[in-house]
């Protein structure tokens, strides 16, 4: 296993000392031995930094930098300034289990392909319980946004590559980085971008090998709520997408999002114009379009983990 190539763990954090403590020290914790991890502090943050140097470990190494750039472009950077030939990354507020690493190397290391993507399931915890997510593995050529957006029912997770799930070459990542300044789904915004490369396949585990934090109530409120964010970014992606996958993304990320910040009539009817005149819709996509706008939170949740328990039985 020494032998194997050094592995860079790229982690970019602000103002979550406490988290991203549990994050680097799962890590540090791998079965994988080559390995460094670097820590991306996204502006003036002296608590993180303070908590991160008492680790006192030689493999971490800590980049602070003096303004906020983003969370894409502070994992740019962490890609920049590592040392191994291939990068895995890691939120500020997930965990890896300790052999995550390991098994995805197995895999990277003999996958037929210049750049190979490697991911897995994972964990996801949070106050209203556990999910192993995806509950669908990614399979070779499928379509990204149509596994990615796709879904079943009101839950999320149908289709997943998380972005504490991916490890790949440092060169793609330097190729392809993530686009600075982008607010929202940064990570669908690379895959979608590096799908469609004929020297990329990817690999999923089947395994959960990662754990990641559900948002709890009343966290991160304003930007659940920032349907316009997440509207131009699907339009600025469109001929990425299908017009399937387009649909399917208006119902289930825009239209919940514009409930949630009160949004009224004239914004339903643009984004059901969006709907209609750049997707091309079923109809479940229909019908996720008028349950997420029409059915209040509660009664969705209760109707989604109905449906978790049903699946949770048939398996």
């Amino acid at each position: 296993m020494c032998g194997w190539a050094l592995v860079s763990v790229v982690i970019p954090t602000r103002g979550r000392p406490q988290l991203v403590l549990c994050a680097v020290e799962s890590a540090l914790r791998q079965s994988y031995v080559p390995l460094e991890t670097i820590v991306v502090i996204d502006g003036p943050d002296s608590e993180t930094a303070r908590s991160l140097r008492g680790l006192r470990d030689e493999r971490l190494r800590l980049i602070e930098l003096d303004e906020n750039a983003g969370g894409s472009e502070a994992r740019n950077i962490g890609v920049r300034a590592a040392h191994g030939e291939w990068v895995a990354f890691l939120d500020d507020d997930d965990q890896w289990l300790q052999e995550k690493l390991e098994k995805q190397m197995e895999v990277a290391v003999t996958a037929h392909a210049r750049y190979p993507i490697v991911s897995s399931r994972l964990l996801a915890y949070g106050a209203d319980g556990d999910r192993i997510l995806p509950r669908r593995l990614y399979q070779a050529g499928e379509n990204m946004a149509d596994y990615l957006f796709y879904r079943r029912g009101f839950s999320y997770g149908d289709g997943m590559l998380q972005t504490s799930t991916l490890l790949t070459k440092r060169e793609l990542l330097l190729d392809v980085p993530f686009l600075r300044g982008l607010e929202r789904h940064q990570d669908w915004d690379w895959l979608l971008r590096v799908a469609r490369r004929p020297d990329v396949k990817i690999e999923m585990l089947p395994e959960a090998l990662a754990l990641m934090r559900m948002a709890g109530p009343g966290e991160s409120v304003s930007r659940v709520a920032d349907w316009k964010a997440s509207l131009a970014w699907a339009k600025s992606v469109r001929s990425l997408m299908s017009g399937r996958a387009h649909s399917f993304f208006i119902a289930t990320e825009c239209v919940p999002r514009a409930r949630k910040s009160g949004a009224g009539p004239r914004v339903q009817m643009l984004l059901f114009w969006e709907f209609l005149r750049n997707g091309r819709f079923g109809l479940k996509q229909f019908a996720l379009f008028l349950a997420f706008w029409l059915l209040p939170v509660g009664v969705r949740d209760r109707l989604r983990n109905r449906r978790y328990e049903q699946v949770q039985q048939e398996n």
